[in-house]
């Protein structure tokens, strides 16, 4: 895990910028890179604000596409560019492209291990981040992107908008029911681990399981 000079936060953000000090790749995801090297290398951007409804965590809809995540709800991000000098700047780089927010108020406080994601063969990098100067957000490329969301934290820690998916391959994680999405996979993982982190997690009924929805 790799910590940048901590920009100011505010006291809400502070237990799980402190948190992830600390982090292995394993407390993250059973998914981890099997080897140096392996894979394409991708970031995304995990941006924490704080707006009308309180803190928020930013959040994307892909368009329907047709590829191996077409449909999905995620983090903003993608693969890296050879000009990108590492995770951080192909995060904001993706995130700009992909909603249009200002990269100038954006401040990374961490970079997480990096993980897996083997339906894509993608080695993903959190960098984790403080939106200190939010700015409007839209769609970037409509044909990549369908909607964009600010998803205030009260939101994903709602008992009632937590459950369990089960993916017809018979993987069963956690998901979320948000802004009219269900927030699964890797980003559901994620997010679920983060909130526990960070000290948000409100109890929820963990027996509760879904199917997944069909996202035709």
């Amino acid at each position: 895990m790799t910590s940048f000079v901590a920009p100011p936060l505010p006291e809400w953000l502070l237990p799980l910028a402190e948190s992830v000090t600390s982090v292995r790749p394993e407390d993250l995801s059973r998914f981890l890179p099997p080897s140096p090297g392996a894979g394409r290398a991708s970031a995304v951007l995990i941006l924490f604000g704080e707006g009308d409804a309180g803190p928020d965590v930013l959040l994307i809809q892909r368009a329907m596409s047709g590829g191996i995540h077409s449909g999905q709800p995620a983090f903003p991000g993608g693969a890296q560019d050879p000009d990108d000098s590492g995770p951080v700047a192909t995060a904001i780089r993706e995130a700009q492209e992909e909603t249009g927010l200002d990269p100038a108020g954006v401040q990374p406080f961490a970079e997480l291990p990096a993980l897996w994601v083997p339906v894509s063969g993608y080695v993903v990098t959190p960098v984790l981040g403080w939106w200190a100067e939010p700015t409007s957000v839209r769609p970037g490329h409509p044909d990549e992107v369908s909607s964009v969301h600010r998803v205030p934290i009260a939101e994903l820690t709602r008992p009632d908008n937590r459950f369990r998916i089960r993916h017809p391959s018979g993987y069963v994680g956690p998901a979320f029911g948000v802004r009219d999405m269900v927030v699964w996979g890797f980003t559901g993982g994620l997010l679920d681990r983060l909130l526990r982190l960070g000290g948000w997690e409100a109890p929820w009924d963990t027996e509760r399981i879904i199917p997944l929805p069909d996202q035709r």
